[in-house]
Formats: structure tokens, sequence, C-alpha cells
């Protein structure tokens, strides 16, 4: 009979040895990158009330959320997204602040997704979100922060595509298109599906210059020069500040010396509707989800009461490993461990060799020798840990044995 005590239920996994230190240690780079642009960590709940991922705010839909119930009968749901209770924290510790707050958090997150394709339900993020900055050097900011993340993760072939979600809705408001309707081409237009598009196009009473500016949205994409291309089609003050905007994001990208690891896709749409500005995705080959996506949420906070614009990104951990893995970019973490297995006669001179490594900042495992393993299944079991040096302790002395 199948011992179901020592299974996980679908959707999450255990994670240990080599592959959990490499974990830690891409966490660790990725939180140096980003406090190296002056964020500061913040630790938000993994549960929340419901009202925080409400639909009025626009967050995760509901039937992919966990709830449940506290003793006070208040349903509270696990964190599936950052930002809103990031956006809560800012609310309610920074509310007179006048200041840009910038702040960056690491943590999992839940969400009770119902597909054939294996994905995780729990999974790792770490992020960053500038509060409190309207201006477009804040957006440029964060994306290049999001491609030093990247290259320091070991990625050297991704883009960052760039879309600002103004540009489609001030296309929508000048067709005098409702918003359910908009939401509606929003998801079928980010998907690039054509026919679907054109089927709701088709039961709109609408001219067909109008409709082709429409569909057009599906295939503006590629490199500065579509910026052009989008400003001839835009026919309102709403879509072309949204390009004028993407205009000076780039210059300010260029500065910072990451402008050829970006590109632009105007028909480009997220499924959070807190999003009120510029929206970007990280991709790279080996994986069809992005490794690290965020935009503009300038409405979000002030749900919360304060009034505040945004912007933020964050990096799925497990997604940027899986695309490092295969890519077969090896991330080996700085401190290894080293084994030191000793003789019975040699606990007390293994001990303070152990405790001298310790003392300078070292890693190291004591196994007592049984007698029955040989020296290669030391070896062996030092492999699976990327164990460094393997000593070995006997008649009171310490030797190196492998490295």
């Amino acid at each position: 009979m199948e011992n179901r005590l020592i299974h996980t239920p679908e959707g999450v996994r255990d994670i240990y040895g080599t592959e959990y230190a490499r974990k830690l240690s891409l966490e660790a780079g990725l939180s140096q990158t980003i406090n190296s642009y002056g964020y500061m960590d913040i630790q938000t709940p993994s549960f929340e009330f419901f009202d925080v991922f409400s639909k009025e705010i626009g967050t995760t839909p509901s039937r992919e959320l966990y709830k449940f119930f506290d003793k006070e009968n208040n349903t509270l749901v696990l964190r599936a997204d950052f930002t809103p209770g990031v956006a809560r924290s800012a609310a309610k510790y920074f509310m007179d602040e006048k200041l840009p707050i910038r702040l960056t958090y690491l943590g999992n997150v839940f969400n009770n997704i119902s597909d054939l394709q294996g994905k995780l339900k729990e999974t790792t993020q770490i992020g960053a979100e500038c509060i409190g900055e309207p201006s477009v050097a804040a957006d440029a900011e964060l994306i290049a922060l999001t491609v030093q993340c990247l290259l320091g993760a070991g990625l050297k072939d991704f883009q960052v595509s760039v879309g600002h979600v103004d540009y489609f809705k001030g296309i929508c408001q000048a067709a005098g298109i409702d918003e359910e309707t908009e939401l509606l081409l929003r998801e079928q237009i980010s998907g690039k599906n054509v026919f679907a598009v054109d089927t709701i196009l088709g039961e709109l009473a609408l001219s067909e210059d109008v409709k082709a500016g429409i569909r057009s949205a599906a295939d503006l994409f590629g490199d500065s020069e579509i910026l052009d291309r989008a400003a001839g089609i835009a026919n309102n003050d709403m879509s072309s500040n949204a390009i004028e905007r993407l205009k000076e994001l780039y210059s300010l990208l260029e500065n910072y010396g990451v402008e050829k690891y970006v590109s632009f896709d105007l028909g480009m749409l997220s499924k959070y509707h807190y999003y009120t500005g510029i929206i970007f995705r990280a991709y790279t080959y080996g994986v069809g989800e992005p490794v690290a996506k965020g935009g503009r949420y300038d409405s979000l906070i002030e749900k919360f009461g304060k009034k505040s614009a945004a912007v933020g990104f964050v990096i799925p951990i497990d997604q940027l490993m899986l695309a490092l893995s295969r890519q077969k970019v090896e991330y080996v973490p700085e401190n290894k461990t080293s084994i030191l297995v000793y003789e019975a006669d040699s606990v007390a001179k293994a001990i303070s060799f152990a405790n001298d490594v310790r003392k300078e900042g070292g890693r190291i495992e004591l196994i007592p020798s049984s007698g029955k393993e040989n020296f290669e299944d030391y070896i062996l079991f030092g492999r699976e840990k990327l164990v460094e040096d393997i000593y070995y302790a006997s008649e009171g002395r310490v030797i190196l044995k492998k490295r």
C-alpha cells in the first residue's frame, strides 16, 4: 500500500541538497543586486484579509486564491501576489512620507491554479517596489535593475519586452468601447489571438479604420523603431502620451547601458488590472513563462488610503532556476561545505579542527568512520552536497584527502 504520509499535495514539492543550496545562493545574489540600488527589505504576512486581494483592487481572481477562516470567521487568503501586501504596508507605515520609498521582498506565493501543465502552486519570488515616484526615471530604474538581476544570475540571452497600458486603453476609449469589452479584447490581443479579436470586433459597430487600429496592437512589437509606427496609428492623446513616455524611457535605458536587452510590445497587457502605465516581462530561451515581470500601478496604493504612484517588478525564482538549468548555467554557491571523516581515536582532534574552520567562517561536517564505507563512498556523498574538501582524521592528526 502506498504511504501517503511521505507524499506532498499536487503543486508543491520538497527542495533540498544541491538544488536548494543553489537556490539560496541565487536568492542572496539577487538580494545583493537589489539592495545596491537602495532598496530596503520588508517582510509581509503569508496570509492577509480577503479584501486585500479583492476584485475591486484588481489582483488575483478569487477562484485562484487559497481561502480559509480564522476563529473570528474572517475570510483570509494565502498571499498570491506580493504587490497588494506591499501596497498595504506602504499605506500603513509610510502614510505621510513625501520622498520615494524603495522596498524589496523575498518569499513564497500561493496560487490555487488548476491546469494540465504541471505548474507549481507554491513558488518563491523576489521583487522590488519604488513607491512615491511617478517619473519615467523610476520606470527606467526598475527595468535597468531587472536587467542587472538577470545578468548577475548568469543569463546572457534574454529580452525585456516593454508595453504601456494606456496605449490600448486610449484607442478603446476613443472608439467608445465599454470596459468589459476592452478587457476581453486585452486578453485576446495579449495572447496574439487575432481570430478571437476579429470575432469580438465583428460584433461592434465600428468603422473599419478603427477596427484596424485595434487589431494592429497585436502586431506592434519589436525594437525602438516600432514606437514611431505606433505613434502614427495613435489617434488620441492618451495613446500618444504613452508612446512619448516609452520613447523617453528608452533614452534613459540607453544611459543605463541596457538598451540592447529591451524591446517593445504595444499589445502586451496583464491579467492584473491594477497596472496603469508601463508593463514589462523578461523572456529567455528554454522556458515559456517570463523570468521577470512588472509595471507601474499608480492607483493601487490609494485603495489602501495613501495616494501614491508606484512601479515595481518581481522575479519568479523557480522559473529563473529552470531557465538557468536548461541553459546549462552553473550557479554554484560561494560557501561550500567540507567533510571531515574521523576514526574513533581522533574525535577530539576532529572537533578541534572543525571548531577552527567554523571560527574562520567555513562550513564543515563531521562524520564518524564506521569502517564499512570506502573512500569512494565519501566522494560520492560529497558530490551530492557540493562538498569542496574531504579531510580524514586518524591517529590524532587531520590530513586533506581530496580537493
